[in-house]
């Protein structure tokens, strides 16, 4: 068996980011890992990190909804999708996996496949703290309805790229961020509904014990469990 063959039949590497990662810092990580992925010298990986107060444009992001643009630092991020924040307390997690072949049940050369795999996952995970997330059409992302006030909020926002079939960017679920921080872009170019978090659900989990519930989440979508 090759090397090649055998990084990408091992499962992804599992890492989670120490501190704060400036925004650069994670684009040129995913850059050459996903370049290494393509050239099969890497193995896939699922990076967990928090970043600093920022906004980010996806390719479909328009000007007009960024509506405070000295708050915080702005990054054209090349992946799909409109503006979003990220910052402390949001567990983001990039993944760069190799879409020429199937994961569990995300199947191989399929992009709307891998997003469906993306929310599933979010959604078991989020059944672990007994928070339904919940889909909508037209809208990616995962939500959480109050169905007695007749509202609903987003908690994870999903926003990826697909590079000659092994992606990058990923996921961004909020546990405890300042949600005030949204006040300066229109979240996703969506202006009726509003967003929300694990705590203002009143779910009082840690970064580590979600990173847990991310991990647990993950074999029962995409197959083998990170490494």
């Amino acid at each position: 068996m090759s090397e090649a063959a055998s990084i990408t039949r091992l499962g992804p590497e599992w890492r989670i980011a120490d501190g704060i990662t400036p925004y650069p810092d994670a684009l040129a990580t995913m850059q050459a890992r996903t370049a290494a992925i393509r050239a099969g010298t890497a193995g896939e990986l699922v990076w967990l990190v928090e970043h600093p107060p920022l906004y980010t444009a996806g390719t479909s992001a328009r000007p007009e909804e960024l509506t405070d643009p000295t708050r915080f630092p702005t990054f054209a991020a090349g992946r799909g999708g409109q503006w979003t924040y990220h910052g402390p307390g949001q567990r983001t997690a990039y993944v760069m996996l190799d879409l020429e072949r199937a994961h569990g049940r995300v199947k191989a050369r399929d992009v709307r496949c891998f997003v469906w795999g993306l929310e599933e996952w979010l959604i078991r995970a989020l059944d672990r703290f007994n928070v339904r997330g919940e889909r909508r059409d037209g809208r990616v992302g995962v939500w959480v309805a109050d169905r007695a006030a007749g509202t609903e909020a987003k908690i994870a926002a999903i926003g990826v790229r697909v590079s000659r079939w092994v992606s990058w960017h990923g996921i961004a679920l909020n546990v405890e961020p300042d949600l005030s921080h949204y006040a300066g872009i229109v979240p996703c170019g969506i202006t009726e509904h509003g967003v929300t978090s694990l705590h203002t659900l009143g779910v009082p989990a840690t970064m580590p014990e979600t990173d847990v519930a991310l991990r647990a989440a993950w074999e029962t979508v995409f197959g083998a469990a990170p490494s």
